[in-house]
């Protein structure tokens, strides 16, 4: 995550002869929405909006979720915006978005930002990224990442009284997050993100050198050092995904954190890959993620972020693997929790 200027001022009252801000362009010109119809520059003049820059697969911003949507429901008088911009190219798939809105229960509006136009708009550079804007049309707070929501959310009320609402609370919202949407647990998180995809990835240690967009068979190393990963099988390294051309077919992470998530999907549509889960060559048992059970085993069905370890305390330096058990599985990046 890089932090961009935010700085300017959008959503100002609209008159007949006054320019429209190329940020309020941007949103009001964009033409899919989710769970709400377009909104125009006009709706939004005058308005306490909170713009969420976000995209499905990302941790980050799935843990700031049960702020966000606990924010939508406690304030009437606030308009919250979801921009999602794509990372992967899956995510340019809106039904793939319109799939995890459901799951995620979000409710408030979505803007699908596939051409990055808002994105640029705002100069924003980050996943997520929450700008906060008053009745006047200025960006008052900008939070780029996780944290700070008692910061942000104090914000929210300065700026609906400002605005001229007398309802608002003075409280601020208790959130316990579950599952995916739990906050990491950041004394014991010592492994980065880490893309399997050549563009961006960091690394790769397996015994056999990457060869870019060509199929070859790799072996694992006999030990790999912390934050260290390899494969072993038949696969193919892309720009932006590794894939799986023949089962079976292993990914390895020596990591230290309490969460092992993976973004990964069949590379055919309706397709499932059926999958297992080892750590220090042990089934997980009771430090199995949300989508694999204690033996381990689990199934690649859809296009998403993959829980596959979530472990009690204490956490240490320890291997993980997983085992595919068929071809056509695409693995994109690993994140930690």
């Amino acid at each position: 995550m890089t932090i961009a200027a935010a700085q300017f001022g959008i959503f100002g009252r609209v008159q007949a002869n006054q320019r429209v801000p190329r940020e309020v362009a941007a949103i009001a010109n964009a033409l899919e929405w989710l769970n709400s119809p377009r909104l125009s520059a006009s709706s939004l003049a005058g308005k306490v909006v909170l713009v969420d820059f976000w995209t499905y697969t990302c941790i980050n911003w799935l843990r700031t979720l049960p702020y966000v949507r606990a924010w939508a429901q406690k304030y009437q008088g606030l308009v919250v915006i979801g921009v999602h911009t794509p990372e992967f190219p899956f995510e340019r798939n809106v039904g793939n978005v319109r799939r995890a809105v459901q799951q995620m229960r979000v409710e408030y509006s979505i803007v699908i930002d596939n051409d990055y136009a808002i994105w640029r708009a705002f100069n924003n550079q980050y996943w997520p990224a929450l700008y906060l804007v008053d009745g006047r049309g200025h960006v008052r707070q900008h939070q780029f990442g996780e944290g700070e929501y008692d910061a942000s959310e104090r914000a929210i009320q300065r700026l609906l009284k400002e605005a001229g609402a007398t309802d608002v609370s003075d409280s601020v919202v208790s959130v316990e997050g579950s599952g995916l949407e739990a906050a990491a647990d950041g004394s014991s998180l010592r492994s980065p993100e880490t893309y399997v995809g050549y563009e961006r990835t960091q690394n790769f240690a397996s015994r056999d050198s990457a060869r870019l967009d060509q199929r070859r068979t790799y072996r694992a190393p006999s030990r790999l050092a912390l934050n260290q990963w390899s494969l072993a099988g038949d696969w193919t390294m892309g720009r932006t995904a590794t894939v799986l051309n023949n089962a079976p077919g292993q990914i390895l992470y020596r990591f230290h954190a309490r969460d092992v998530h993976l973004v990964m999907g069949p590379s055919r549509p309706e397709s499932a890959v059926p999958f297992r889960v080892t750590i220090d060559g042990q089934p997980p048992g009771a430090a199995h993620g949300l989508d694999v059970d204690e033996g381990g085993n689990g199934t690649v069905r859809e296009q998403r972020l993959y829980q596959l370890v979530r472990q009690p305390k204490p956490i240490a330096d320890r291997t993980f693997a997983i085992d595919f058990l068929d071809a056509g599985v695409e693995a994109f990046s690993f994140t930690f929790g």
